[in-house]
């Protein structure tokens, strides 16, 4: 339920903590610059384009370039970032905080890729309580592009600059229109939080209550109201009268009232309120634009650079930014990429203390108080690329990669065998060099191979499920790649068994 900012909330947010330093002793400003980095181009640009498409980061080449990229500053303060000691993940407590600085709900120390936009807001709030002038403001973007947090800091920031200044702070009221289950209740829930204790009675209505409490000689005195409509395209109606009537409080004779509206809808302000053209009461329009994967990429790097240890291999957490970025540059999707990576290492510890428990009964220990327990290592593993490639794959899934992922494995183990093939510069091959390649990885693998007739059978069954093109000539059959190299990297980078031969 929202409330109405305590009077004498006394701000906090609006000064930025003093980061911790590395053991780099490296200063905050080195660990996140000012300049751009280097920008990296893609070996596939239509996979970066595409939400559809996995990201094509996880191949060898991504490794090697994120590893011999020397110019570029936020690589540098990656390193910086990540010159800890591991972290265990068995600690319960390790893992909680981790998790914890990744949750959607846990609002960040300072604000990182949005300054712009929250200096704009801020100073129209400031320039309207200092005048005592009334107006409104529209904040549209895509989902998790951070319109709420900002929101969150610009209203502490502005509590916190009213005491510096001297100057009466505003009453603030912070509402979510989806809790609401019409939209005519928006009128009696401020009302609700304004004076709690009030009835309505007669045939006043909460819309008049609320435009009395807010003019000149109003029963709440002289101070301001900001108020803050979360997912404000919940009250559009067939006559939009609700909107209409919210936005004309700030055109009233001596009003008080400072309105801001978030929403994802972009065109609102134009498409649903024309009216308020005319009513002289049309919102200011400020947009949110998808983050880049610079901008994730520093995120999730300023949410990790206050923990004591290092959770993250660099380069997973840029394949997270790359992927985010190209499908729809929400944050929130990110930080969820990331928790459910952590949750993929979990389970692949769980299981390695499995198949060791189930070694040592084999080995003759039939007392289970005689198992030993799995060696626990000083360092454990931390999320790499190919758990936050099966975290992508969980959340951005496409028809190829389910596709390969649900074949049998030695048809697994062809594709494979034709991207290592491929990989040394090959367009296509023969029948006779894919199965070379293919008796090598087995080999590698320590698993029985199949015969040339039972090779060239499985190739034409892949090649009618349209992931290799299987051609007839004079010189034999004909084999290369009908989906890109990068879908199978992708979707069998969370297969132990391929990781060695797909890096």
């Amino acid at each position: 339920m929202p409330t109405i900012a305590d009077r004498s909330t006394s701000a906090f947010t609006g000064v930025t903590p003093t980061k911790r330093r590395l053991r780099s002793n490296s200063t905050a400003e080195d660990e996140i610059p000012a300049t751009p980095p280097a920008k990296w181009k893609s070996p596939r640009r239509c996979i970066n384009s595409s939400p559809k498409s996995p990201s094509n980061g996880i191949e060898k080449e991504f490794s090697d370039k994120l590893a011999t990229t020397s110019r570029s500053p936020l690589k540098k303060s990656s390193n910086n970032l990540f010159a800890k000691p591991k972290w265990n993940p068995r600690d319960a407590e390790q893992l909680r905080v981790v998790k914890e600085a990744l949750h959607v709900s846990t609002m960040p120390s300072s604000v990182v890729c949005r300054e712009d936009e929250s200096k704009k807001v801020l100073e129209f709030c400031k320039t309207s309580v200092e005048r005592r002038k009334p107006g409104s403001l529209y904040l549209c973007g895509c989902p998790g592009t951070g319109k709420t947090m900002i929101m969150e800091k610009v209203k502490q920031s502005l509590l916190n600059w009213s005491n510096e200044v001297e100057i009466e702070q505003p009453d603030v009221l912070f509402m979510n229109c989806t809790s609401l289950s019409k939209s005519s209740e928006i009128f009696t829930k401020i009302l609700q939080n304004i004076q709690p204790k009030k009835k309505i009675s007669g045939s006043t209505t909460a819309l008049k209550h609320i435009q009395n409490l807010y003019v000149q000689d109003g029963e709440s005195g002289n101070r301001m109201m900001l108020l803050i409509i979360d997912e404000l395209d919940y009250l559009i109606t067939k006559d939009r009268e609700v909107l209409h009537e919210l936005f004309m409080l700030t055109t009233l004779p001596f009003s008080r009232f400072i309105l801001i509206g978030i929403a994802n809808a972009i065109d609102l302000a134009d498409r649903f309120l024309p009216r308020l053209q005319s009513l002289n009461c049309k919102p200011s329009v400020l947009t949110f634009r998808a983050y880049s994967k610079d901008q994730i990429q520093k995120i999730l790097q300023e949410r990790l650079v206050g923990l004591p240890y290092k959770a993250f291999q660099p380069q997973a957490l840029e394949l997270c930014a790359r992927k985010v970025a190209a499908a729809s540059g929400d944050m929130r999707k990110a930080l969820s990429v990331c928790r459910s990576a952590i949750e993929t290492l979990e389970s692949e510890m769980k299981e390695i203390a499995s198949n060791s428990e189930k070694l040592s009964i084999e080995n003759g220990s039939s007392d289970q108080e005689n198992v030993p327990a799995a060696p626990v290592s000083r360092e454990m593993d931390i999320v790499q690329i190919h758990h936050m490639a099966v975290a992508l794959s969980k959340t951005y899934r496409s028809p190829v990669v389910e596709t390969i992922q649900s074949l049998p494995q030695h048809q697994q183990i062809i594709l494979c065998s034709a991207v290592k093939l491929f990989r040394e510069g090959k367009k296509e091959c023969n029948v006779g060099e894919l199965n070379k390649s293919y008796n090598s990885v087995c080999k590698s693998a320590k698993l029985p191979s199949v015969g040339i007739l039972e090779l060239s059978s499985m190739c034409k069954a892949l090649n009618d499920q349209g992931l290799l093109k299987l051609v007839r000539s004079q010189k034999g059959e004909k084999l290369s790649l009908k989906v890109d190299a990068s879908d199978i990297t992708f979707a069998l980078q969370g297969v132990r068994l391929f990781r060695n031969f797909l890096q």
